[in-house]
């Protein structure tokens, strides 16, 4: 019997995919990995992405038991936390790092509960300097607060993975590598979300992870 793997995360993860089937899992790093894991073992995998553009931690662990318990995935990899950042440069809205990690570990907690033999992986979010992070009038300093909130969100998955001993991706020294050879722009649309060259950083590391814990 094939195991199953979810993908669980905001816009990133979401990609387009489809909201009525389970097949069409999008069109970033979630379809890169189901592309090469069901080339090099066919059948052996089943593939969910129920990633939703906008999520922060707060609404991921409030879809918890639909999206996540119900699902009951062998495998499963979280990518959440820019949004906890950029809500609150944009609306006021964003979650704040103590309750983010409050969230966080209660979600942790109750899907171990429900999924005791589950395997996790924890992908910490990045930002890049671009449109959607740059400085405004209205914002002044922009750029530092969202940098600043999104290590602090990053920080905070660190820590969930050392806790939970889970494995750990690192987006931001990936991609601040990656700018090294490119500009932050062939990376990225817009400093937050990947272009296909950065959803195949992203999927890379996802697959190294995934090596330690099959």
């Amino acid at each position: 019997m094939s195991k199953l793997i979810l993908f669980q995360g905001d816009s990133i993860t979401d990609c387009g995919r489809a909201r009525d089937n389970n097949v069409n899992v999008g069109v970033g790093y979630p379809l890169l990995i189901k592309a090469t894991l069901g080339h090099d073992a066919p059948n052996e995998y089943q593939f969910i992405n129920r990633g939703i553009s906008g999520n922060r931690v707060v609404d991921l662990y409030a879809r918890i038991k639909k999206d996540f318990i119900n699902l009951k995935p062998d495998y499963a990899s979280i990518y959440i936390g820019v949004n906890d950042a950029w809500h609150e440069i944009n609306d006021k809205n964003g979650v704040d790092t103590e309750k983010f990690e409050k969230i966080y570990t209660m979600m942790l907690d109750e899907i171990y509960a429900a999924c005791p033999n589950i395997k996790l992986i924890i992908i910490a979010p990045y930002v890049l300097h671009g449109p959607a992070t740059a400085d405004c009038e209205t914002i002044p300093n922009r750029w530092e607060l969202f940098q600043r909130d999104v290590a602090e969100k990053a920080a905070v998955c660190k820590k969930m993975a050392e806790k939970y001993n889970l494995p750990l991706i690192e987006l931001q020294p990936a991609f601040d590598a990656a700018c090294e050879k490119a500009e932050p722009g062939f990376w990225t649309a817009d400093g937050v979300h990947p272009t296909a060259h950065g959803h195949e950083i992203i999927k890379r590391l996802w697959l190294e992870a995934f090596e330690k814990i099959k």
